[in-house]
């Protein structure tokens, strides 16, 4: 049986180099990088390779491509949601000033100095949706597959670009299938799968999941999921024993496509208001979270028809898991941290709690892991620095002092973070 790793694999074949992050969570879509030698401490006069300002807001990952790293950006100020938790003392979304219009913005930096060598901007187009205090319009990550750069933001706009930041392709799905109504406005990020560009819009005014060719921007399959559905996670590819799978983590429920024609296949779990975290996947089993309010996680074995539950849970802890970030699964233990500054370490094999530990701080990035690390994030920027295993370990702790809601990207021996203010690249060629 093949694994995810494989599937993604032969997506990202195409690269010169085995240590591009395309995607958010990276070259498998689950966190976790094969490099060697990744720095596991910095400072502001220790590791620092370079330090660029950021033209606007944004929440997305930076992904990076051989010698180039692309980025999202949002400027000028939308509607903020009002409902729901006060998270104004825990940190507030910077604000880029009024604007007589907002603008998006793909940007492509130099590996080797940061330096900006493109940018492609365009206009918001349509209504805009009030976002969370620390979300905004340009929060989806870029994919690329080598050829094409795909950027997505949460008006529905979509474009693919070449590496040189040259239009393609455009399409607004905002206008051409329905307006993006989220509360907090939308999160997901696209997903490659062969030819394909698959987009998940499940929204309260219309929910449904779309298939794109990569090459062109056509329809291949469209599944309507009906109304008033709510999910901020990015879709994830399996490889199930008869297939590949696509899941889906959803305010109804967990579920699974077929990914060349979008037929349903399985689903488990129960109803979870705000489904923000993404699945990992590792030796034909699926871990995954339902977000919001430390919500429920589970391991649960693809290749199902039907409600699962009886079937294909391998096990199922109530209650524990993160709100926003994603788990990290890694050597056969899962590690998650909460948005109450929880850190946890979990036997994948049954779920039971290996080490809890409060940290502090409030954390939204998904952690990530390389050479027996793991590496969390907080949003006041300080780093923890992990050694992998079923013991607690603190290696090292580091802070930029700046407000970083974007997960890490690992690529030829550097760290790539995205704060508040600045694109930073952290390296052990400088200390």
């Amino acid at each position: 049986m093949r694994s995810s790793v494989a599937i993604l694999a032969v997506l990202f074949s195409s690269s010169s180099r085995a240590d591009n992050w395309p995607q958010w969570r990276g070259p498998t879509a689950d966190g976790v990088s094969t490099e060697k030698n990744i720095p596991v401490e910095w400072a502001k006069d220790k590791n620092i390779e370079w330090k660029v300002p950021l033209r606007g807001l944004g929440t997305s990952t930076p992904i990076v491509w051989n010698d180039r790293i692309f980025v999202t950006t949002q400027t000028g100020d939308g509607p903020f949601e009002q409902r729901g938790r006060d998270f104004a003392n825990a940190s507030v979304a910077r604000k880029t000033g009024a604007a007589d219009v907002v603008r998006f913005a793909v940007h492509a930096f130099a590996r080797a100095d940061g330096k900006l060598l493109w940018e492609y901007t365009f206009d918001a187009d349509g209504a805009l949706q009030p976002v969370h205090l620390k979300h905004n319009l340009a929060s989806p990550s870029i994919v690329t597959d080598g050829k094409l750069l795909y950027a997505w933001v949460g008006t529905g706009q979509l474009v693919a670009l070449s590496l040189d930041g040259k239009p393609v392709w455009k399409r607004h799905l905002g206008k051409e299938y329905s307006p993006f109504e989220i509360l907090w406005g939308h999160g997901s990020s696209p997903a490659l799968y062969k030819d394909s560009l698959i987009l998940l819009c499940d929204h309260q005014t219309a929910a449904y999941m779309l298939s794109l060719d990569k090459r062109t921007g056509k329809q291949l399959w469209k599944v309507d999921r009906g109304k008033d559905r709510r999910s901020y996670a990015t879709p994830f590819l399996v490889a199930g024993p008869k297939g590949d799978e696509l899941i889906v983590n959803s305010s109804a429920r967990i579920d699974a496509f077929d990914p060349s024609t979008g037929e349903p296949l399985w689903h488990v779990g129960e109803d979870n208001r705000v489904p923000v975290p993404t699945p990992v996947f590792h030796a034909g089993v699926i871990y995954a979270t339902r977000g919001y309010s430390s919500g429920p996680y589970m391991a649960v074995k693809p290749g199902g028809r039907g409600d699962v539950s009886e079937t294909h849970v391998e096990w199922l802890v109530k209650t524990g898991a993160p709100y926003v970030s994603s788990i990290l699964y890694y050597g056969g233990l899962i590690y998650m941290v909460n948005e109450t500054g929880i850190a946890s370490c979990v036997d994948a094999a049954d779920g039971k709690t290996l080490w809890r530990e409060r940290f502090g701080g409030v954390f939204s990035a998904s952690p990530v892991a390389a050479d027996g690390k793991v590496y969390l994030m907080n949003e006041a920027g300080e780093a923890f620095v992990l050694q992998a295993g079923r013991e607690l370990k603190i290696l090292k702790r580091s802070n930029l002092d700046e407000r970083t809601l974007a997960s890490p990207a690992i690529s030829d021996g550097q760290i790539f973070l995205r704060t508040d203010e600045h694109l930073v690249c952290i390296g052990k060629r400088r200390s």
